[in-house]
């Protein structure tokens, strides 16, 4: 299965999300802002980056930003526990805007783990290169 990276300030939220994908197969690793989990990923070989938007220190949307600077091609699926929308006319969607800056997917907190799974296999299967025209229609 894919060795993935969770960025995440809350330990509960990086606990559960661990399990799940552990239970699924997954190797997982976890960092607990975007400091470390930028050192971590530079040191690692991961096929798929969880990351929280709001964190202290460095947010999820600049550690994004350096990650894409080393590994364009990383598929990354943002989250966030905020509200997708304070106000919708005049407050930022953080979400969107993360889909809009690089990343593949997004998901709203809480999630449940079908949904979890779901997002993680889209954003493995979107990252994987489709196979040459020759090879897909051989028959």
């Amino acid at each position: 299965m894919a060795n993935i990276l969770i960025v995440d300030d809350d330990p509960g939220v990086r606990a559960t999300i661990r399990i799940v994908l552990e239970r699924a197969g997954h190797a997982v690793v976890v960092a607990d802002d975007g400091s470390t989990g930028l050192a971590i990923f530079e040191d690692g070989n991961f096929d798929l980056l969880i990351l929280d938007i709001f964190m202290p220190g460095m947010d999820g949307l600049e550690t994004m930003k350096l990650i894409h600077q080393r590994q364009p091609l990383i598929p990354i699926l943002v989250i966030s526990g905020h509200p997708v929308s304070w106000d919708s006319g005049t407050a930022p969607d953080f979400l969107k805007m993360a889909t809009k800056l690089g990343a593949i997917l997004s998901l709203q907190k809480p999630f449940g783990p079908t949904e979890l799974l779901a997002a993680v296999s889209g954003c493995l299967a979107a990252a994987r290169p489709s196979p040459p025209a020759s090879q897909r229609f051989a028959g």
